[in-house]
């Protein structure tokens, strides 16, 4: 029998809870979509599902159902029957245009969705997903060749302007040099660098980060006015530098792990330096539905299954610099709508 939404299964008074706990069929339709290259296969041309099904490597039957999922979410479009297009909306999907969302679905609705499966159990034990799954069953990040590309290129690839609600929220005039710390493909260090002509930078992450950045910064920074450095936080800060910026990084690691990358700060960061934490900062009570800050504590919980961090409040953020031999000196709301950056905070800190 239908219910009420037009759903599958029994009729029900609480239908909002249902289509909570259904929400999950988008994303794998999706995810099917992506895996499988229809929107490559589509291209800008009018396809039958036969020839899609080659292309695919799919079962015609089976892929002329999911075409039409896709069409009623308005990716793909049947113009007769069973022949269908690629839409606008849905153009992103394809791998070969610019800025595809095809890593991004695959990262959230394959790799992180692996993960989320273990939810339960992870707030059972308070571990992540990669600390109770069961030892015989290989999770996704192992299966997929590409897990890695895919992470680097979700992360800090965005054109250098969405970042520049950022770049603007903080008065960098009296900075020389700034090092994004974990800044993945470089995107806000160029905003900073875009905006302040006088600032020289330093991006520092992993060795396989900065080799991906490095064609980018080819193009957007010709005046070679940041450097490009390899190291793991854990370990080593690298010096030479009188702002340090960490974005959206601190957040998946354990209190721990996080004093000992604030104290390898604390440890280069001269005495009128800067540090830069840019985050969400989580009030100290929930007692209202909000949907801006459901998506900061859905983030908490993705933290929680697959890196073992989490978010914090400003309190707790002042403990963490504290214990590392920092204090809070000021905390700037960058607000805009720009969904990359809203509702991020950024809590200033400075040696004790």
């Amino acid at each position: 029998m239908a219910q009420p939404n037009g759903g599958i299964g029994n009729v029900t008074p609480n239908t909002a809870l249902v289509e909570m706990a259904m929400a999950y069929s988008r994303s794998r339709v999706l995810c099917a979509a992506a895996r499988l290259g229809v929107a490559d296969a589509l291209g800008d041309e009018v396809r039958s599902v036969g020839f899609l099904a080659e292309k695919c490597q799919a079962d015609a039957t089976a892929l002329y159902r999911l075409l039409r999922a896709l069409a009623s979410i308005g990716v793909t479009e049947e113009t007769t029957p069973e022949h269908f297009r690629l839409t606008s909306f849905g153009k992103p999907l394809r791998r070969d245009v610019a800025q595809s969302v095809w890593p991004d679905v695959i990262f959230w609705a394959d790799l992180l969705a692996d993960d989320w499966s273990l939810l339960t159990d992870c707030i059972r034990t308070g571990k992540p997903a990669s600390q109770v799954r069961d030892p015989k069953i290989p999770s996704r990040w192992s299966q997929v060749a590409e897990a890695h590309s895919i992470f680097r290129a979700v992360m800090g690839t965005a054109p250098a302007e969405d970042y520049a609600p950022i770049a603007k929220a903080w008065n960098f005039s009296r900075a020389k040099v700034v090092a994004d710390l974990g800044g993945g493909g470089g995107s806000l260090i160029l905003a900073v660098l875009g905006l302040n002509p006088h600032l020289r930078g330093m991006l520092v992450d992993l060795e396989s980060s900065i080799d991906a950045a490095k064609t980018r910064f080819a193009k957007e920074d010709p005046s070679s006015r940041c450097e490009l450095m390899v190291a793991d936080l854990t370990e080593s800060v690298p010096a030479g530098a009188d702002v340090y910026m960490l974005k959206h990084f601190l957040h998946g690691c354990v209190d721990e792990e996080a004093i000992t990358i604030l104290k390898n700060c604390r440890a280069v960061i001269p005495q009128n330096g800067s540090l830069l934490i840019i985050e969400f900062i989580l009030p100290t009570l929930v007692s209202h539905t909000d949907t801006q800050l459901e998506a900061h504590l859905m983030s908490d919980l993705n933290m929680l299954a697959v890196t073992g961090g989490k978010e914090r409040s400003e309190r707790e953020w002042k403990t963490l610099l504290e214990a590392a031999g920092f204090i809070l000196t000021g905390v700037y709301p960058v607000g805009d709508d720009n969904l990359m950056v809203k509702n991020v905070g950024i809590l200033e800190a400075k040696p004790a």
